[in-house]
């Protein structure tokens, strides 16, 4: 039986984290570190072209050597991107003692945490594990999703966000379902057409019409202000 992972999203902005092995795994990995706006540094003496630039343009700290024991002092977060499982067990013994959470790339038995297969579109993710008992199965369904038409869906974060303020500032109380009930495809049909505004003032028109969404709530006529 595979280990029970607890899911979680990490806020990484601003917290140190160490990358070791600059391929193109590392490569990867940085680059979603550095999408989180975490403080990367990156410990490697060979590093692909796209690290370089990261480096050159001050986005990551790079030091053009092995690692060190002492490497993870400090850091919140290490991944070892390293093809060699005994520098790895050290990378992991540090680790422990430092409590640094670590992922050691496909070596499962080493990490703390495991990298699930990654969706995205626009302010959407979908994080898809199998607990490391099958990465070919998480690439599958990865794959499936996105070339799903319920990835449209995706599409209304943005409305969804704005309407979701929208009621706490007004006092009004929405059922859970009301909620459901409102995500449709008319609405992805005006967002993907460019009328976003439109479909935010569909939306909310929607949600007070409810048995609970008229509670402390004014009239909905015409939702003013640019989405963001």
């Amino acid at each position: 039986m595979s280990n029970q992972y607890y899911p979680v999203y990490l806020d990484l902005r601003g917290k140190p984290c160490v990358v070791i092995g600059g391929g193109e795994i590392g490569e990867r990995k940085v680059e979603g570190l550095v999408e989180s706006s975490a403080e990367v540094t990156l410990i490697s003496p060979d590093v692909t072209q796209r690290l370089q630039e990261l480096a050159q343009a001050g986005r990551i700290t790079w030091h053009a050597r092995q690692y060190q024991q002492g490497d993870l002092q400090g850091a919140f977060l290490a991944i070892a991107a390293t093809d060699a499982r005994d520098v790895n067990q050290v990378i992991a013994a540090e680790a422990q003692g430092e409590k640094v959470v670590l992922n050691v790339v496909d070596d499962a038995p080493l990490c703390s945490f495991i990298a699930p297969s990654i969706v995205k579109r626009g302010e959407v993710t979908l994080a898809i594990s199998t607990g490391g008992s099958s990465p070919a199965l998480a690439r599958k369904l990865k794959e499936t999703i996105q070339d799903s038409d319920l990835l449209r869906y995706a599409d209304l974060a943005g409305v969804l966000s704005k309407a979701r303020s929208l009621i706490k500032q007004r006092g009004m109380v929405v059922d859970a379902d009301r909620w459901q009930e409102g995500i449709t495809e008319s609405l992805i049909d005006l967002v993907d057409s460019g009328r976003s505004e439109e479909a935010l003032n569909v939306l909310m028109s929607f949600l007070q019409d409810g048995p609970e969404g008229a509670v402390g709530s004014e009239a909905v006529s015409q939702v003013t202000g640019p989405l963001s």
